[in-house]
């Protein structure tokens, strides 16, 4: 019961990060989508984490090389899709209000993201089939 309340808890906040990116869009001052590239990094963000987990064993060492290659690489796309909306506030693509809109949304999926990983990431008894 306690997986279902979690998975609501951060089905809303996903909802809320992608309520601040439709609204840094589409707002009637605002008006260009090129912020919703963003949620490209939102899908390969886990992927790093995804192959590191699979191509490692899962043994009780703190830490391997493969391991922190992969939170290398998912920091590289975090800051990106962090960077992306200020670059282009700054060449004035977009304005600065959706790119705060954009960064708040950044900020919430972002969490969500790694809600769901501490969440459900760690049971002994979780298989990433399930979903």
């Amino acid at each position: 019961m306690a997986g279902v309340k979690a998975l609501v808890a951060l089905s809303f906040s996903g909802a809320i990060g992608l309520t601040f990116l439709m609204l840094g869009c589409a707002l009637e001052d605002y008006g260009v989508y090129w912020p919703l590239f963003v949620l490209i990094f939102y899908v390969i963000s886990p992927i790093p984490h995804f192959i590191a987990k699979r191509a490692t064993d899962d043994s009780d060492a703190a830490s391997s090389a493969c391991r922190e290659l992969a939170y290398f690489f998912t920091t590289g796309i975090v800051v990106s899709a962090f960077g992306l909306p200020i670059i282009l506030a700054r060449v004035a693509v977009i304005k600065w209000g959706a790119c705060g809109l954009v960064l708040a949304g950044n900020a919430v999926i972002f969490l969500t993201i790694l809600g769901f990983f501490l969440v459900f990431g760690r049971g002994d008894d979780f298989s990433w089939e399930q979903w």
